[in-house]
């Protein structure tokens, strides 16, 4: 494939070559072209402090042998000053030719007709995955006991739900034709009806949509040795949509996976067998659900038929504590994750959800452990990776060079992550750990320390970089 040599008017770097996709694998060359977008407000300062701690330790790692090749794209702000576009074309193309890039916060203008930047593009590259690691750095600052307990990854559908986009505001022709077809179409016969003064939204969640975000997450969970993979869903509501999303996260486990997999009930069917070999199935069914005795007598032959068909397929290869050395697949409700994580985040790895859900739960975690300062985030698709800081852009702090570079810094980790340049993703690590340790902080945590020293995002990369 040609490349352009210049995208936004800006030349591409000489120094570099483009990271390449081919097979469902990426090459990664030792000086890639990575493309990113500095951000809006903080964003300034942040990039700036963020890439120099980069640039330090590939160079400390690899004694430059390998070095990134960064390229600037315009996007936001800067973007709209320079070209009178939000989103450029030429942003998107060279997103997309050279498949990973990162970047800042951006301003997303609201009620003005102006799409999310964030989401225009993971919709236009088909970034499907968006992957929140929440973990906790020794000495950050936490509202909680021990927020060393949770370590998980939340893995959120990006490109369905709500943030499809689909939406008719209140008293226009769209929606009253979309509220007159469902109320007298839709809903002919029924109780139910749309008030004729609503705004409407659509709310599409696919089985195509749902079943590539959790493959991603099993294979995440057998990639990194974690234990479960919990389905995040609202299904006790809205049965066909965030439902679904549970049952079809079941099927991938239980069809694509069965080797590596066990589900809750499951484990318990096995565990109870264990525990009394002589149990039968009615009994073992009374025991996974218990009042099945006051149930429909329909429910009750269902339960029965669940667990003669799991000890008939899986009994041979996951009983006999087999089971135990597989990973979880268990499923929980959106409201209730949230007092789970606090009340027992030990329990839980990686989580599986709908887009509105991860939103909301990975921002909850994030407060756990610190808060978004120090939140990375990762927008993937097959063969596309954009990286990203998980906050706003703080317009008040804007060039003041006070603001916690944390979060674009731990998504650069996760970049290199992602080319498999693991040295110099654990040594960014270490040294931002070493640094919180010696309690030389931006004015976010140090409010929150005794007895710490309150660095600007200058400092505070200088001094990582003097840590490593």
């Amino acid at each position: 494939m040609t490349m352009q040599t210049s995208y936004n008017g800006i030349s591409v770097p000489a120094n570099g070559q483009a990271i390449e996709y081919n097979n469902g694998k990426f090459t990664i060359p030792d000086h890639p072209i990575i493309p990113f977008i500095e951000g809006d407000g903080t964003g300034r300062d942040i990039w700036k402090a963020s890439q120099r701690v980069f640039d330090a330790a590939v160079a400390k790692a690899y004694g430059g042998k390998r070095s990134v090749a960064w390229y600037e794209v315009l996007a936001g702000e800067k973007a709209y000053r320079q070209t009178k576009n939000w989103l450029p074309d030429d942003t998107v193309k060279a997103t997309v030719d050279f498949r990973v890039s990162i970047k800042g916060p951006l301003t997303t203008p609201v009620g003005g007709g102006i799409r999310s930047l964030n989401v225009a593009l993971r919709q236009l590259m088909d970034l499907y995955q968006c992957v929140r690691p929440v973990k906790y750095y020794a000495g950050v600052p936490s509202p909680v006991k021990h927020p060393e307990k949770l370590n998980v990854v939340i893995f959120r559908e990006n490109t369905e739900d709500i943030y499809a986009g689909i939406e008719f505001r209140e008293g226009t022709p769209e929606a009253q034709k979309f509220i007159a077809f469902v109320n007298d179409d839709m809903l002919k016969g029924t109780k139910k009806k749309i008030r004729l003064d609503s705004g409407v939204g659509v709310k599409p969640i696919s089985i195509t949509g749902s079943k590539r975000l959790v493959r991603a997450a099993i294979q995440y969970a057998l990639d990194n040795k974690r234990k479960t993979v919990t389905l995040v869903h609202k299904g006790n509501i809205q049965k066909f949509t965030e439902g679904a999303f549970r049952e079809w996260g079941y099927e991938v486990a239980s069809q694509e996976f069965r080797e590596q997999t066990v589900t809750e009930r499951e484990s318990w069917i096995l565990g109870n067998v264990e525990a009394n070999p002589k149990l039968t199935a009615e009994e073992n069914a009374a025991l996974i659900e218990p009042g099945i005795e006051f149930a429909a007598k329909e429910f009750g032959e269902e339960v029965i038929a669940e667990v003669k068909s799991v000890l008939a397929s899986i009994g041979a290869s996951h009983g006999a504590g087999k089971w135990k050395t597989k990973i979880l697949i268990n499923d929980r409700i959106a409201d209730s994750i949230f007092q789970q994580i606090i009340l027992r985040p030990e329990d839980y790895s990686v989580l599986a959800t709908t887009n509105l859900n991860g939103d909301y739960i990975s921002d909850a975690a994030a407060a756990q452990v610190g808060g978004l300062g120090i939140a990375p985030g990762g927008n993937i698709g097959d063969g596309y990776a954009v990286f990203e800081a998980t906050h706003g852009t703080a317009p008040k702090y804007a060039d003041k060079d006070v603001i916690n570079p944390g979060s674009v810094i731990l998504s650069g980790v996760m970049l290199f992550d992602f080319l498999g340049w693991t040295e110099a993703a654990r040594l960014i690590e270490s040294s931002m750990e070493k640094t919180i340790g010696q309690k030389f902080v931006t004015y976010d945590f140090e409010r929150g320390m005794q007895g710490a020293t309150k660095a600007k995002t200058s400092e505070f990369a200088t001094r990582m970089i003097e840590n490593m």
